[in-house]
């Protein structure tokens, strides 16, 4: 999860310091950490809900309102909210061509001026589902088409990487709640897909483990014999043959399944997606389609 200081939260929600920090001291709405030297810290929940309560504003609602609904309500009704504008809203059209303009002419000042300039004013999740994910996908069907060579896809790659690694960075480290292990399985080594998912499962505070690419499915058993997962994720983007899949398909069956719930997602598999449900393992087309099952987790 993001944290912000004071005026990067301000940039982040439109609003003004002296108005976070009203809304702080007169309606509890956020009570943000406190980094060194006393800096206020905020998080993505925190800018989505004064995103959300600055949009209600605008439509003639008034603060005292909103404040008595409670903050958890109106957390949930923020992130309604986001995911539907997302949806709407997604990609950023704009940028992703700017982008793979920057790369296909090898300026990559330009990229990384633009991509960081992105990520900088925009909650990560939100910068994941807009513009990176799909600069990953977008490029990666380019090189397949003979639009940019693999050199310049390694590049992009390795950007988009760091970015989550960053933020990844960021998030504590928890010890308790559901355990969800995402990884590749064999053969697949682009694992920017896996990462993303791994992503959105420590944002919703789950012990999560990321486990790479090419990993084999009976090691894989043995890692979820030792932490006992809620839950396991593979990603897949290569597209396997119909023996491939269903050979996938059987050991995960044998080995993974009798030990919890199992999903795979990634455009490789959509095409052979019956055969995986088949053998009772959940396939979702894309990382965002997991939401209504890892809000599950926190029920069970």
């Amino acid at each position: 999860m993001g944290i912000y200081r004071i005026h990067r939260f301000s940039k982040l929600t439109g609003l003004t310091p002296h108005v976070i920090r009203a809304w702080e001291r007169r309606h509890h709405l956020v009570e943000p950490e406190r980094g060194k030297n006393r800096y206020r810290l905020y998080s993505d929940d925190d800018v989505a809900l004064f995103r959300y309560i600055k949009g209600e504003i605008d439509k003639g609602q008034t603060i005292g309102e909103l404040a008595d609904i409670g903050r958890e309500k109106l957390l949930g009704k923020a992130k309604l909210a986001s995911l539907q504008s997302i949806k709407v809203e997604s990609p950023s059209e704009g940028l992703l061509a700017e982008l793979i303009e920057a790369v296909q002419k090898n300026d990559f000042v330009t990229f990384e001026k633009k991509l960081n300039g992105a990520v900088a004013v925009v909650p990560f999740e939100e910068a994941l589902q807009r513009f990176l994910i799909p600069l990953q996908v977008r490029i990666g069907e380019m090189w397949h088409e003979g639009k940019v060579n693999i050199a310049q896809e390694h590049y992009v790659t390795s950007h988009v990487q760091q970015k989550l690694y960053a933020a990844m960075n960021h998030m504590r480290v928890m010890n308790q709640g559901p355990v969800v292990v995402v990884a590749c399985p064999p053969n697949e080594t682009h694992e920017v897909g896996a990462q993303a998912v791994a992503y959105l499962c420590l944002s919703r505070g789950y012990q999560t483990h990321f486990l790479g690419a090419n990993l084999p499915i009976d090691h894989l058993a043995s890692y979820c014999q030792m932490v006992q997962p809620t839950l396991v994720l593979l990603s897949m983007t290569l597209s396997p043959t119909q023996t491939e899949a269903e050979t996938l398909g059987q050991q995960v069956s044998s080995m993974i399944v009798p030990l919890c719930r199992v999903g795979i997602g990634g455009s490789g598999i959509l095409a052979c997606q019956s055969v995986f449900q088949e053998k009772d393992i959940m396939v979702f087309s894309s990382a965002w389609d997991l939401e209504p099952h890892l809000s599950s987790l926190t029920t069970q």
